[in-house]
């Protein structure tokens, strides 16, 4: 996800500061990897140097006085061209699932022991704790109150761990004829 563009869709709303960008961003995407202070500023100091935002003033509000940030004419028009793109599917198949599968044959063949058993445990491990994430994130959007963000957001998260529940049903039975070819291939 690109936290700049981001960031200038919730500018797009208004004028505001590091600190109400930082809490629409958690509001909005509940389940995102977490978002510091010291990102949302940093991000913000590029926009400003790009060109794409622009400082609009300051506020103190009775705190701690506040930079408040807009977005430019630029900025608007990348904006508006990010959100329009198709984001590509992933360029690489890949992933730290598989590499650890490949891996576990490999290091039990080098201690000489089953090669497809310590892999069989690697993916019995991961489903479990697969599953229990997917536990967590049901009822996190079955909560009473869950806001349509959070739930989408637990949505999205459950189709893609269901999907890697599924490859990993079908590794463990193709783990022979894998271990087969990780050492003839």
């Amino acid at each position: 996800m690109s936290i700049r563009h981001v960031l200038l869709g919730l500018l797009a709303r208004g004028s505001s500061h590091g600190y109400e960008l930082k809490r629409r961003y958690d509001a909005l995407f509940p389940q995102a990897r977490p978002l510091a202070y010291a990102q949302v500023y940093t991000t913000l100091q590029r926009l400003v140097r790009d060109g794409l935002a622009a400082v609009e003033g300051t506020d103190s509000d009775g705190g701690p006085e506040r930079t408040l940030y807009r977005p430019t004419d630029e900025g608007a028009r990348e904006l508006a061209q990010w959100a329009g793109e198709t984001a590509p599917p992933a360029p690489f198949v890949t992933n730290e699932i598989f590499a650890k599968v490949v891996t576990s044959i490999l290091v039990a063949a080098a201690a000489g022991g089953d090669r497809t058993a310590d892999a069989a445990r690697y993916l019995q491990a991961q489903r479990a704790a697969h599953m229990v994430r997917m536990h967590e994130l049901t009822e996190l959007k079955t909560t009473p109150g869950a806001d349509l963000s959070t739930v989408l957001s637990a949505d999205y998260a459950l189709n893609h761990l269901d999907a890697d529940v599924r490859w990993m049903a079908t590794t463990a039975t193709r783990l022979t004829s894998l271990t087969t070819e990780v050492f003839t291939g």
